[in-house]
């Protein structure tokens, strides 16, 4: 005897695909079909490509995204080794603040490091007290320099959370017994720690990057002299020169190259779950 169809098997999945008709019909109108219009009204692809400005603004997403994801690794890694694995007064208390610090808005880091270092900021104001001098060692917040420093700032928490998570996974007995064989500090975060935390490297990293790819406010509050990335070149372009066209070409290019760098992360980190598994 054949088994019988669940009751309400029909009206169930019709009710399930009316529940995902709203989230699709949201996604398609709130973010597919002004992309899709960003994407009509490019035109003159080689043209704009022809232009310095364009192929600076490239170098300079590039390679300040780059920059500011290798330090905000380092930095990161580091602070978090610290909180997780050296125990002082607050360390519970700093690491929930890393939380809030991610709700800060971008402008905010980039004026409090104007309020340090600027011209006329703290540094340079202690500078000149001290010395008598008339102006201050500190100017490079408007170089590419100030603006490294401000993403490495504002972004480095966005590894110090996965990594934080990871660390809490590592046992305690595994460090301990690296401890009693006689493996130092250095040796011991290099073969017990760091290959715990290299997942959680990456996916900090990688959204740092494309972060950093797409960062405006901290660009445009630095105001540095001749540091023109990709979104500041889209809004010069659109809203400084009224040139809209171009101005999709630009924004179609930056979003490409995120895509595609979030592309090639999800790869390696399939092929990492593949190998392990694998492995395994």
């Amino acid at each position: 005897m054949g088994e019988k169809p669940a009751a309400g098997g029909e009206p169930a999945r019709s009710r399930r695909a009316l529940w995902i008709l709203p989230p699709l019909i949201a996604l398609a109108l709130f973010f597919l079909y002004p992309l899709a219009l960003v994407v009509r009204q490019a035109d003159g692809y080689g043209e704009i490509f022809r232009q310095t400005a364009f192929r600076e603004a490239l170098w300079n997403t590039v390679t300040i995204a780059a920059g500011a994801t290798a330090g905000a690794l380092v930095l990161g890694f580091t602070l978090a080794l610290v909180i997780a694995f050296v125990p002082f007064p607050g360390a519970k208390a700093l690491s929930r603040f890393i939380d809030i610090f991610l709700a800060f808005p971008s402008f905010l880091i980039t004026l409090a490091l104007l309020f340090v270092y600027g011209s006329r900021g703290m540094a340079n104001g202690l500078w000149t007290d001290v010395t008598g001098a008339t102006d201050g060692p500190f100017d490079f917040l408007h170089t590419p320099w100030g603006v490294l420093l401000a993403e490495i700032t504002y972004f480095t928490p966005l590894v110090m959370r996965p990594l934080l998570a990871a660390f809490s996974q590592v046992e305690t007995a595994q460090l301990e017994a690296a401890a009693s064989l006689g493996a130092r500090a250095p040796r011991i975060v290099r073969q017990v720690i760091l290959p715990e935390a290299l997942p959680a490297l990456a996916a900090g990293g990688s959204l740092v990057l494309v972060m950093c790819l797409n960062e405006f406010g901290i660009v445009l509050f630095t105001g540095a002299k001749g540091v023109t990335t990709l979104p500041m070149l889209v809004y010069s372009k659109a809203i400084l020169d009224g040139d809209y066209t171009g101005a999709c070409v630009v924004a179609v290019v930056n979003v490409a190259l995120s895509v595609a760098l979030y592309g090639l992360y999800r790869l390696l980190v399939t092929g990492k779950g593949g190998a392990g598994r694998a492995r395994a």
